[in-house]
């Protein structure tokens, strides 16, 4: 209920408000030009709730092992720090992919946006990646962390804005200089746009920066998590 319905419920509310505040009269300008609000809006808040929940599953796990002393249980055994980097963020890919897949299926079969299909290889490339550069944040996080307050400001103050200053709402060039440049080195940015181009056939930036920006990332996070899991910061005494 907590790690998969929440989330799916938070993202078909969104869409019903946008739904019924704009109908189908919403149009865009620009790079979408033509195409109906709706169905950008849809593939932005399913990359939400995959970069928000592949966050909250390796951190609060992290976090909540520290404070009831579990963490030994995953130490203590026979498990190579590759081993605990690929557990965490498998566990952290797997919530977020669940997550998207039922909000997709529910927005579609509820009329809510018409989610088409204009390329597979964006949609799985763009998940992939973007769960796993989120959940090695939220491993890093929940070992830094030392209450959940720590936890809550990485939340608030880097994950929901980077989110919502990305083009989940809104197609980017609506921003005035130089907030539109700006916006362009956010990699959530790309992940948005990437997903997005993924049903749409259509994007704001560059897909093939987009395909290195988010890989690299992806990479440097788990080898980030690796050493994390390697030198025990924060876990070991």
């Amino acid at each position: 209920m907590q790690t998969v319905f929440a989330p799916v419920v938070t993202t078909l509310l969104f869409m019903t408000v946008f739904k019924l505040a704009f109908g189908d009269r919403g149009r865009l300008t620009g790079d979408f030009e033509g195409l109906n609000y709706n169905d950008f809006l849809a593939p932005g808040l399913i990359m939400m709730a995959i970069l928000q929940n592949a966050f909250a599953n390796t951190s609060s796990s992290l976090l909540q092992a520290k404070f009831n002393s579990t963490h030994v249980d995953f130490l203590m055994p026979p498990l190579s720090p590759l081993e605990l980097t690929i557990a965490f963020l498998g566990g952290a890919v797997t919530r977020g992919l669940v997550v998207a897949a039922i909000s997709a299926i529910a927005i579609q079969l509820s009329g809510l946006a018409n989610l088409s299909v204009a390329h597979v290889w964006p949609i799985l490339w763009f998940t992939l990646t973007s769960a796993i550069i989120l959940g090695a944040l939220g491993a890093y996080g929940g070992i830094w962390a030392d209450k959940f307050d720590h936890l809550a400001a990485v939340t608030n103050f880097v994950i929901v804005p980077l989110t919502f200053l990305s083009g989940t709402f809104y197609d980017i060039k609506v921003m005035v200089e130089p907030f539109q440049t700006i916006a362009h080195f956010n990699p959530i940015f790309y992940m948005i746009d990437g997903y997005r181009y993924g049903h749409l056939g259509v994007a704001n930036g560059s897909i093939l920066v987009g395909v290195a920006y988010t890989g690299i990332l992806s990479l440097v996070s788990m080898v980030w998590v690796w050493l994390l899991f390697r030198k025990g910061y924060k876990l070991k005494a």
